[in-house]
């Protein structure tokens, strides 16, 4: 009689750049099973070609022979679901990836169309749920005005504020091609005529992969609902809703030419100041690049603090992936006694949020027991996607962190896809036996 149970996993780490993309393959005595984590990328590096994520989705669905059997999206940023766009068409790397016919997209309950109005009816009868998702559409609106004010400010905020507020605004924009597809590839029917499905989870809830998968136990520990946790909100205030509206309504103005206080009094040309004004004006430029790196910094905690997190758990082995998942978010999992006694035998860790610091909790890292100095069989390994420049800016907030880096490295079998370097060097395999 055939096992009911994977032998081994093959999990393919994709070089998207910054970002996340995830190829996981069970493999069973007489079949497989293929589960897609993520897709997306906000930046790629030198040398990996033209037209990569297009490479990356022929690769996928080369590897899965044509079929996926679930998609994963953790959380809307662009640099996990923007390889999921059909914009380009029957080539674009979203078109590629839906041809391969998903029995099952998973989703943190944020994207569920009941409680966010980005697309269709909203139908939700929680207030409270509903005005989270219009705060987290409202993000977007912030973003988009937040983009269009450094453009016109880049020769005053400075270089480096001008490249981390154009990297999160980017990040934090819609993706609205990328969005309708995930919810596409949930619907209607499969080519074998079974009808396809689409879960919106979290904490505790079923993930729905546990028919597609045998002798696999998923548990989803985040993100936790409002109603389990408030933490997730972060920038809370009394009504989150009215709070992000004005926000919303603030980037409208400052995007707008604003009209003279004084109308018929004389100015001085902006080259020849006065002297004692030049200080002055200086520092209001700067501030006003801190004030919109404060708000971008806050709009995207709140998105990471969507992400879901999913441990998998085979003949005793466990893998963990979190996506970007913060403090917010884990705080509620970590709370709970006997989610961290089960943490404490995880194998595998996908590492959270592209190795910035406050995505792994050193209480989350000290659970790990099979951490260790020694290269021992049982060793922890441990994988990051990421790419450096990109985000934060040393000492304190570089992504990746470097003493996360170097904690990854001393602790456990460490691999991360800047190793990953040409044209035809887009993913590492890594095989675990069960």
């Amino acid at each position: 009689m055939a096992s009911t149970k994977p032998n081994k996993l093959t999990l393919r780490t994709y070089q998207v750049g910054f970002g996340d993309c995830f190829l996981l393959t069970f493999h069973y005595e007489k079949f497989e099973r293929h589960v897609l984590i993520d897709f997306g990328s906000t930046g790629q590096p030198k040398g990996s070609g033209e037209k990569l994520m297009s490479r990356v989705a022929t690769d996928i669905q080369k590897e899965c022979g044509g079929k996926l059997h679930a998609v994963v999206a953790t959380h809307r940023h662009k640099d996990h679901i923007s390889g999921f766009s059909t914009s380009g068409g029957k080539n674009a790397s979203g078109t590629i990836i839906a041809s391969c016919d998903p029995d099952l997209v998973i989703q943190p309950w944020t994207e569920d169309p009941d409680a966010n109005p980005i697309t269709g009816k909203v139908k939700s009868s929680n207030a409270n749920q509903f005005a989270f998702g219009t705060a987290l559409q409202d993000m977007h609106a912030i973003s988009a005005a937040v983009l269009d004010e450094v453009g016109r400010r880049k020769g005053v905020i400075g270089q480096q504020l001008h490249r981390e507020l154009s990297f999160l605004g980017e990040d934090n924009l819609s993706n609205l091609s990328a969005v309708k597809n995930l919810m596409e590839m949930g619907r209607g029917k499969n080519k074998e005529g079974k009808p396809k499905k689409a879960t919106y989870v979290n904490f505790g809830s079923k993930s729905g992969l546990e028919a597609l998968l045998p002798g696999v136990k998923t548990k989803v520990l985040g993100p936790p609902t409002l109603d389990q946790s408030e933490e997730i909100r972060t920038m809370k205030s009394k009504d989150e809703e009215e709070f992000w509206h004005f926000q919303a309504v603030a980037g409208r103005f400052v995007t707008k030419p604003s009209a003279r206080l004084f109308h018929g009094a004389g100015t001085y040309p902006a080259s020849r100041m006065p002297p004692s004004t030049r200080w002055f004006i200086d520092r209001m430029k700067s501030i006003r690049g801190e004030q919109l790196l404060g708000i971008m910094r806050a709009l995207d905690k709140v998105m990471n603090n969507t992400s879901l997190i999913l441990l998998f758990e085979v003949a005793g082995k466990k893998l963990l992936f979190p996506g970007d998942a913060q403090i917010e978010n884990w705080s509620y999992a970590l709370s709970k006694p006997e989610i961290c006694k089960s943490l404490e035998g995880v194998n595998l860790y996908k590492v959270g949020h592209h190795a910035s610091l406050n995505a792994t909790p050193k209480s989350l890292w000290k659970l790990f027991k099979n951490r260790s100095t020694k290269a021992t069989p049982g060793r922890l390994q441990t994988v990051v996607s990421t790419m450096a420049g990109k985000h934060g800016s040393p000492p304190k907030t570089e992504v990746p962190r470097r003493p996360l880096v170097e904690a990854l490295k001393q602790e456990s079998d460490f691999f991360t896809t800047q190793d990953l370097k040409g044209v035809k060097n887009i993913r590492k395999d890594i095989v675990v036996t069960f």
